[in-house]
């Protein structure tokens, strides 16, 4: 399975990116109007972050009541796994007022440009899906940007992966997953790793061109257009060789729908990321 790279500036990129999103719950875009210098600026603010000791890190230690902050290696054990994924990663909520963890203005710009990207997206797959019969709980795609819109649950992570451990054992930087939100957007990465699943069960690498932001669906979207649009499995594999030693960071951005956004007859936004978040071990 080869993930397309559709152009941003391209007239038929909606149609494409549909067709990606579609075919294989993943796309990747190129030559948007979030800038590649900006995205290099915020990762060298966070590598920044990530290397000081420990003690210095554990001063914004995330607020599990608001879920945002740092949150050290092995706090995150994906649904299913055995053991938790090797990574340490930090929480930020654009569309908050407080923050537990600082930001720079790069970060916060990089955010505002990423959800922008995020809405426009969500917009065109808008387009695409179908109204009748209705998706979701009746809702029409035209209600899916308020929906969205502003919403305080809408969650920049980055993640740091370490030098992999001479301990690691059967533990990865990040177990195969679904996302838990409406839509992802990942920057490209300082590295490889990411891989995505086809229907048949085979994995297939994701590439990290620099000018790239990939984009996936989460399990609310899914739920919210009864599968019309799948969330796709991925993970973070172990690098082998001279990369073993090398750290990795990513940061992506997950579009999240308002708390009292009703997904399904039985769920709310709200009850599906509570739940989400028990089976991670961080609530």
């Amino acid at each position: 399975m080869k993930i397309p790279i559709v152009d941003y500036e391209s007239n038929d990129a909606p149609a494409r990116f549909f067709k990606s999103i579609k075919d294989t719950g993943f796309g990747v875009l190129t030559n948007t109007f979030v800038k590649k210098d900006l995205i290099n600026h915020v990762y060298e603010d966070w590598q920044r972050f990530f290397a000081q000791n420990l003690e210095a890190k554990m001063k914004f230690k995330f607020d599990p009541e608001v879920h945002d902050g740092y949150f050290p290696m092995k706090s995150e054990t994906a649904k299913g796994a055995k053991v938790a994924d090797l990574k340490e990663f930090a929480h930020y909520y654009p569309n908050r007022k407080t923050s537990t963890i600082p930001v720079t203005m790069a970060t916060s710009e990089l955010c505002l440009a990423l959800e922008d990207l995020a809405m426009e997206i969500l917009e065109w797959l808008e387009d695409h899906c179908p109204t009748i019969p209705p998706v979701g709980c009746g809702y029409r795609p035209s209600d899916w940007g308020e929906m969205v819109n502003q919403s305080q649950n809408t969650l920049y992570r980055v993640i740091h992966y370490p030098p992999l451990p001479e301990d690691a054992g059967e533990a990865v930087r990040a177990a195969a997953h679904e996302d838990i939100n409406f839509l992802t957007l990942l920057p490209a990465a300082t590295g490889s790793g990411l891989q995505v699943m086809d229907k048949a069960g085979n994995w297939h690498a994701v590439g990290t061109d620099a000018n790239s932001i990939i984009v996936n669906v989460g399990d609310m979207l899914q739920l919210l257009t009864k599968g019309f649009y799948k969330s796709t499995t991925h993970r973070v594999v172990n690098p082998a060789g001279e990369a073993a030693n090398k750290p990795r960071f990513s940061m992506p951005l997950f579009l999240h729908p308002h708390a009292d956004t009703q997904l399904s007859p039985e769920k709310t936004a709200k009850q599906y990321l509570d739940e989400r978040l028990r089976e991670l071990g961080q609530k």
